[in-house]
């Protein structure tokens, strides 16, 4: 789950990490209101999506005056803010975080990540700060500084140490950014994130360390532990059909194919997409019905499919184990009679009660196309797409 810069920066002075004083505005007006609120000029105004990439797509502007912030504000609220993250259809902007400029003398990097292949926390430092830290991973790898963390062990100064001495720290900056990276590490943990980025953090003249813009990504697996987090979710900022899915605990991301699939296991849902795309053909979807699902969650995974214009094929591919092949069989009848499917359905079914699941679909009436393996279903739904097309 992600949040708003807003919010992370909120977050961010409760961990006594220093942030710049601002207001968020949902209107031109009261964006006026803010900047007279904090007093001085210039101000930034900064478009609030979930998307990084804002100051080159004019997501984050300077303003003079009052009026200049009200003008500002006014044209990026209500527009679509189209940037590297979003895709051509861009974000609409509904509220923007006016915020007192800044003495930069550098700007840096910094994030707290989780480095699964080495099973430990990373922390990330870059003299480019500002930059698009994947751009510098590619064409400046040596600029970037990584220091592996034992999540039992924890931070230890010598960690802090070798960040401030790499990123060449004047003497007065090494003690508040080595209070900034404790604080960051404290937050990153306690609230199981995924991802905690600052970028830039800033050194003003004076040695001050401060964090310019802020991002995080939490968990959702471990939300149930954070209450306090989970309503500051943004739904506006999502994919409809993938908050529609979170209703019923079905794992579901939106792609740009069409061809719809259901699969349970995120390991075979990831092989079901590749082998469509070997076909010849393109996923629309990834949606997990999981292990444990019911005849309900499938006539919901169909509605949630069926109701993406782009899909003109839905394959189910399902490895019966937990979910039993007969409970989908009867869920796919179910969701055909309370559902108007409209499109070629192709099942591959394989593992426990296969034979009582095809006896189901057999005798439902249904139109369907059946495979025994899949590189026959993928086959399949390529051709029907493509007769389609």
């Amino acid at each position: 789950m992600k949040i708003h810069e807003y919010q992370t920066k909120e977050l961010f002075r409760k961990y006594s990490i220093p942030t710049p004083a601002g207001r968020v505005a949902e209107t031109a007006a009261q964006a006026k209101e803010a900047a007279l609120e904090l007093g001085g000029f210039p101000v930034v105004v900064k478009a609030q999506v979930h998307a990084g990439g804002r100051g080159k797509a004019g997501g984050v502007k300077l303003a003079n005056s009052a009026d200049e912030v009200e003008t500002v504000a006014g044209a990026m609220l209500g527009s679509r803010l189209v940037t590297h993250q979003t895709g051509p259809e861009g974000t609409v902007v509904r509220k923007v975080l006016v915020e007192e400029g800044a003495d930069i003398a550098r700007e840096l990097y910094l994030s707290v990540v989780v480095d699964r292949e080495t099973a430990s926390i990373v922390i990330m430092a870059s003299s480019a700060g500002g930059m698009d830290i994947e751009e510098v991973a590619e064409k400046s790898p040596e600029k970037i500084i990584r220091v592996y963390i034992d999540p039992l062990a924890g931070l230890q100064p010598f960690h802090c140490r070798l960040l401030a001495f790499g990123l060449d720290l004047a003497p007065e900056s090494i003690k508040p950014f080595t209070g900034v990276v404790k604080s960051l590490f404290k937050l990153f943990v306690d609230y199981d994130a995924s991802l905690v980025e600052i970028n830039p953090l800033i050194v003003t003249s004076s040695g001050a360390i401060v964090a310019l813009d802020a991002k995080i990504n939490f968990d959702d697996n471990a939300l149930f532990r954070h209450g306090d987090i989970k309503e500051l979710r943004d739904t506006g900022e999502e994919d409809p059909l993938e908050v529609e899915a979170s209703k019923y605990n079905l794992n579901y991301i939106n792609m740009d194919g069409n061809v719809g699939n259901m699969v349970n296991g995120a390991g075979l849902a990831m092989a079901t997409m590749d082998i469509i795309k070997l076909a010849g053909a393109e996923p629309a979807n990834f949606l997990d019905v999981g292990g444990g699902a019911n005849a309900e969650m499938v006539e919901n995974g169909f509605k949630i499919i069926l109701s993406d214009e782009k899909v003109r094929c839905i394959l189910i591919n399902i490895f019966g184990g937990i979910l039993r092949c007969d409970v989908l069989a009867s869920g796919i009848v179910q969701a055909a009679r309370n559902t108007d499917i409209h499109v070629p359905l192709v099942v591959r079914m394989e593992g426990t009660n296969v034979d009582e699941g095809k006896k189901i679909l057999a005798d439902s009436g249904l139109d369907l196309h059946t495979a025994t393996s899949l590189k026959e279903a993928a086959e399949m739904v390529a051709s029907i797409v493509g007769k389609a097309a």
